[in-house]
């Protein structure tokens, strides 16, 4: 059975994780309505800007489905979507969808300028992963329920917790599908 994942289209790289996610077997959609969520086996929430997409959520009456897709389903957040994800963000006041026991901290490695790549291991996925980092958060902190995948510089840059995978990169400009088989397989998994 092929499993259909959802890329939220409201802002990002959305063309570039549906094509991923295809060439990893997945059926792949773009979610920009509430009715896109209805036969999704998971959820992928790109980059972008996290108060940007989070206004957007709200606008097209998405926030409160995509909380309530989570409750059920499993979701893979990748830099802003990490940020949509977490717990805690430093400089805050309070989370946004706040589904995932972390603590980050926003555009942590400086500006679209200070973009850079990095070959990163990441646990169970690969041992030389082309990291992508574009006004990349980072995680502060983990919960104990939360498995650290990788870091970077002291820094952890992705994690699993259950059926919610992040990371601070950009898969989706890799020709790298490791990342996206491991989330197309805990979709798999979760059905």
């Amino acid at each position: 059975m092929t499993v259909k994942i959802g890329v939220l289209a409201l802002q990002g790289a959305v063309s570039e994780h549906v094509k991923s996610l295809r060439a990893s077997g997945a059926d792949a959609a773009e979610v920009k309505h509430t009715d896109d969520l209805e036969d999704l086996d998971g959820l992928v929430l790109p980059g972008g800007e996290s108060t940007t997409m989070r206004r957007l959520m709200d606008k097209y009456e998405l926030f409160d489905a995509i909380k309530s897709f989570a409750e059920r389903k499993p979701v893979f957040g990748t830099c802003a979507g990490l940020i949509l994800m977490a717990q805690k963000i430093e400089g805050r006041t309070g989370p946004h969808l706040g589904i995932l026991d972390i603590d980050v901290k926003r555009n942590a490695y400086g500006r679209q300028v200070d973009s850079f790549e990095a070959d990163l291991t990441i646990k169970h996925v690969s041992d030389h992963y082309d990291g992508v980092f574009i006004r990349a958060p980072y995680i502060k902190s983990v919960g104990p329920e939360v498995e650290i995948l990788s870091t970077y510089e002291d820094h952890i840059v992705a994690c699993r917790q259950g059926r919610f995978l992040t990371c601070a990169f950009h898969p989706e400009l890799t020709d790298d599908l490791s990342l996206h088989r491991y989330f197309v397989h805990l979709v798999e998994e979760s059905i």
